[in-house]
């Protein structure tokens, strides 16, 4: 495993759509397990492919429940209900925003060995299967928030 490093801000890779994956073999276990290195060792949440310069369609998950999710070509099958809440990315360092998201959410996915599996989610890893599944669309948080917030702004407060 390696650390890979992100792409911050807003470049090609980032709005570009991710390629699907067509063969999962050696090359792609080993980006797995050195996104998973990556979004550890910068204290994320998840962390997509285009985030360290690769378009293909690769998301890991770790909401701090101890389970890693791995999920190869993600498609979202379901959404229901929507909370308002904040969201940063590993991409855009220091930024903030108000992020309207589905409350509940069901995502399709291949796993490390091909098999297609489903997930369903709720709260923050709803929030997290959204927002990764944005970046292999091209799609940044900023481009949804209601709301940017200012370094040391709080939500909620007007300036």
């Amino acid at each position: 495993m390696a650390l890979r490093k992100l792409v911050a801000g807003d470049s090609a890779v980032l709005r570009a759509q991710a390629h699907p994956v067509r063969t999962i073999d050696r090359v792609i276990l080993n980006l797995l397990d050195d996104m998973a290195e990556t979004m550890y060792h910068a204290k994320g949440v998840g962390l997509a492919a285009p985030q360290i310069g690769i378009s293909k369609q690769l998301v890991v998950i770790d909401i701090g429940d101890g389970r890693l999710l791995e999920l190869i070509n993600p498609v979202l099958l379901e959404a229901r209900g929507e909370v308002l809440d904040l969201e940063g990315c590993l991409s855009l360092p220091g930024i903030s925003g108000e992020v309207p998201r589905a409350e509940w959410v069901a995502v399709q996915a291949l796993d490390r060995q091909g098999r297609e599996f489903r997930l369903e989610g709720e709260g923050l890893l709803a929030r997290a299967l959204q927002h990764e599944l944005d970046h292999l669309q091209g799609i940044l948080f900023i481009d949804r928030a209601k709301k940017i917030l200012e370094p040391g702004e709080s939500p909620g407060e007007d300036r």
